[in-house]
Formats: C-alpha cells, sequence, structure tokens
C-alpha cells in the first residue's frame, strides 16, 4: 500500500489512477493531520509527501511532517515532491531520513523507476536474476570482495542510482559493469566516461552532443554520451573531478532525464542508469564547498566501498594466476609455473596502485620470464615496492620505540604504569621491550 500526501486534490487523483493503473493499492491524505492520523493506524510500503501544505512555501511543514512519520514508521521509504528550486530543501529532508525525492513536473515513467526501487530495496526479498550472477571477470574468494559481490547482485536489478567508492586500480569500473550485466539494461548500452578527462569547455558537447554548425568544427551532428546510453547505464568514472559549472549542468539531466544537444533548443528525452565512481572523499568536498550537496544525494543513492588490495591478500594467488594466463594468452607464450618463493613475496607487497599494479608487475614477469617464474623474475619490477615496504616497516618500528621509550619514562620504569599509558597488557609491553632490546 502507497500512500500519497499532498493538499492538491489533481494530484492526489492523478498519483492514485498512476499507481492503481500500474497495480499498486493506494491510500491519499489532503493534510499533515490526516496524513498522521493515517500512518499511526496502519503500516505502508512507501510514502510519496509533499513538502508543502499552505501559502508558506519554506518546506517547513514537510520536513516537520516527514520527521514525525519516521517516528511511526522508521523503516518505510518516504519520496518527497517538490519543486526545482526547492532542492536544497529536498537534500536536507534526505538527511532527515527521506529514500529519494522528484520534482514537478514529474515524469510518469521515471517516478514509477524510482518507486519499485525503493520498495525493492526495501524489501528482504532477494531479487533473483534470470540468468544467475554474473561477475564480470572479477576475481577472487575473500569475504570482503564476497560481501561486496552480494550487494551488487542485490542492487543490480534495481533502477538505483550507485556511487562506487575506491582507491586507483581496485577494480571500480568491473563493480560497475557487473551492475550492468545483472540489470534489466543489460542487453543495452553501458556507456563509460572518464569525466576527469573532459574539459569544462568540451562537457556539454561530449555529454549531450551537437547538432552540425553548433559551432566552428561542428561539421555534422554528434550524439552525446547520455544520448548513447539511452535505455542502458552509463558509467560515470571519476565524478569528483567534476568542476562546478559542469555538475550544475550534469545535476540537471540526472533530475529531469532529458537534455538539450549543443545547437538545438528542443530537448531530448533519455532512459539510463547512473552509475557513478570516485577516488576522492566526496563527503570533505561536499563540506568545503567543491561538489554540490544536491548531486551527491542524486547520485548516491547506494554506496559501495571496494576494498583494496592491501585487503584482499588471500586473492592474490588466484589474480596471479588469472593474470599469467591472460598475459600468456595474448602474447602466444606458453604458461609458466611460479615457485612459492615468488608467490610469498607477492602476497606480502603493499601495492599502492591495487590490482592495476600487481597485473602490471605480472605481465612484464610472463614476457621476460621463463618456463618457471622465480623470486629473480619479478626483482627487476618490485624493488621499488620492497623498498617502500622496508621503509614503512622501519617507521613502524621508529614509531613503537619512541612510544615504549615515553611510556618508560612517564612511569619511572614501572611496568604496570607503563602498560596503562599505552593500553596494552604488561606481557605485551614485556614482548615488545625485549623485541627492542629495551628490557
Amino acid at each position: 500500500m502507497i500512500l500519497v500526501i499532498d493538499d492538491d486534490e489533481s494530484i492526489r487523483l492523478s498519483l492514485g489512477l498512476m499507481l492503481k493503473r500500474v497495480g499498486y493499492d493506494c491510500d491519499v491524505a489532503a493534510n499533515p493531520d490526516e496524513a498522521l492520523q493515517k500512518v499511526r493506524q496502519r503500516h505502508y510500503d512507501l510514502i510519496l509527501m509533499d513538502m508543502n501544505y499552505s501559502r508558506d512555501t519554506s518546506g517547513r511543514e514537510g520536513i516537520e511532517l516527514l520527521m514525525k512519520t519516521k517516528i511511526f514508521q522508521p523503516e518505510t521509504p518516504v519520496i518527497l515532491i517538490t519543486a526545482w528550486g526547492s532542492i536544497e530543501l529536498a537534500v536536507e529532508g534526505m538527511k532527515a531520513g527521506a529514500y529519494d525525492f522528484i520534482t514537478k513536473p514529474w515524469h510518469n515513467l521515471l517516478l514509477l523507476q524510482r518507486i519499485e526501487t525503493a520498495l525493492k530495496l526495501n524489501s528482504n526479498v532477494k531479487v533473483e536474476s534470470e540468468e544467475g550472477f554474473d561477475r564480470s571477470g572479477i576475481i577472487g574468494n575473500n569475504s570482503a570482495l564476497k560481501e561486496l559481490l552480494a550487494t551488487v547482485e542485490k542492487i543490480a536489478p534495481t533502477e538505483a542510482p550507485v556511487l562506487i567508492l575506491g582507491e586507483n586500480g581496485t577494480g571500480k569500473e568491473l563493480i560497475a559493469n557487473a551492475i550492468h550485466n545483472n540489470s534489466k539494461r543489460r542487453n543495452n548500452p553501458f556507456v563509460m566516461v572518464n569525466l576527469g578527462g573532459i574539459s569544462q569547455s568540451l562537457f556539454e558537447s561530449e555529454m549531450f552532443g551537437h547538432v552540425k554548425g553548433a559551432f566552428t568544427g561542428a561539421v555534422s551532428d554528434r550524439k552525446g554520451r547520455f544520448e548513447l546510453a539511452d535505455k542502458g547505464s552509463i558509467f560515470l568514472d571519476e565524478i569528483g573531478e567534476l568542476d562546478p559549472g559542469s555538475q550544475v549542468k550534469l545535476l540537471r539531466v540526472l533530475q529531469e532525464h532529458k537534455f538539450e544537444p549543443l545547437g538545438r533548443s528542443i530537448p531530448k528525452k533519455v532512459d539510463i542508469r547512473v552509475i557513478s565512481a570516485t577516488n576522492a572523499d566526496i563527503p570533505a568536498m561536499v563540506s568545503e564547498k567543491t561538489f554540490r550537496e544536491d548531486l551527491y544525494y542524486r547520485i548516491n543513492l547506494i554506496t559501495l566501498r571496494v576494498p583494496p588490495l592491501r585487503d584482499r591478500r588471500d586473492d592474490i594467488p588466484l589474480l596471479v594466476r588469472h593474470f599469467i594466463s591472460n598475459a600468456c594468452g595474448a602474447n602466444g607464450i606458453r604458461v609458466p609455473e611460479i615457485d612459492s618463493e615468488a608467490m610469498d613475496v607477492l602476497c606480502r607487497l603493499p601495492y599502492p596502485g591495487n590490482i592495476r599494479e600487481l597485473k602490471n608487475i605480472v605481465e612484464r614477469a610472463v614476457i621476460t620470464g621463463g618456463a618457471t617464474l622465480t623470486k629473480k623474475d619479478f626483482e627487476p619490477f618490485t624493488a621499488s615496492l620492497v623498498s617502500k615496504q622496508n621503509i614503512s616497516s622501519n617507521s613502524l618500528d621508529d614509531i613503537e620505540r619512541k612510544a615504549l621509550r615515553e611510556a618508560m619514562e612517564r612511569s619511572n620504569g614501572n611496568y604496570t604504569q607503563a602498560a596503562r599509558i599505552l593500553g596494552v597488557t604488561r606481557q605485551t609491553l614485556y614482548r615488545k621491550l625485549e623485541k627492542h632490546g629495551m628490557k
């Protein structure tokens, strides 16, 4: 059952008719008092809520109603209905617990997609793929990776926008591919865009396209990335690199699902699922006013974090053998063995470049190595990493030794007090002192 709360009778009627036409049961409320009475009496699967109920258009009534509704039905997703100029208010509503927001006038198909997504994500019923889960080339059995893929499997069949966070080289593009390949859009385009490589002056032409004669050099019509992705998914990589002016233009498209190619005044509609990725700290950028808060809430309905390779060391042997096989196939080389010492070294290296760096090291060793890859075959390509590892290890030892010395000085050599200062047991303190030759 879906509850529609709006003081405009025509909106209540039109939304009610639309929802019933596609098979949803619908209830309506004309004002906050009636709405609160209803949410006290029965459970709703989803609530559509207007932000204004009087001449005062500040939206405070909507925020207050949202907060009261969440007291009685904390798990029920609420989609706010607001005017385009009230997006800041909608963002405030998201912070107060709203699931999503739409702007007036809305597109019925887009609204139904949002409703379907909210109901699916709020359900405990697992959405099964008709063809089984497609890993899309993702290698590994690490527990953190398995947990990530379980979330991908759940959210992929929905229309929810996804923000993928992770360091460079962790495989964010593969996760985006897996989301698309396990979605209803799998047979339609998957368009990848590196926003970090598009200048502000070229953003509109690249993303929205242009018509012949729109600017000097526009000798023919050209489709933009959004139009190419119609009916499919668009992957916006490095979204944290987007300049403020382009952020505004992107927000418009994501909100309204329509755009105007350069040189054309008639907007085009587009049906897309948006997947974004970045290695930047977007919440910090929002605080620093370098990334729009409303855009952030539009792209991160679902946030996925891809673990770095240092947290997936148990997957390194699988990845190494996979990269060896691929490199041999690409270069027409017989697949070599790899001895245990070499594998042990690879499993212990820090890899600041993550999986991409490991792949590069393995491919180079395969090309220059022999029938069996040994530690020596990898040394020319891992020397800098071994150096970093030793520097890191020495730095940690220095920090630990300094902390022990300061604790012992503050406690005048009293082991019990020193252990309390460091927050460790006396037995641990003894072992640390012995390790550094300080007993």
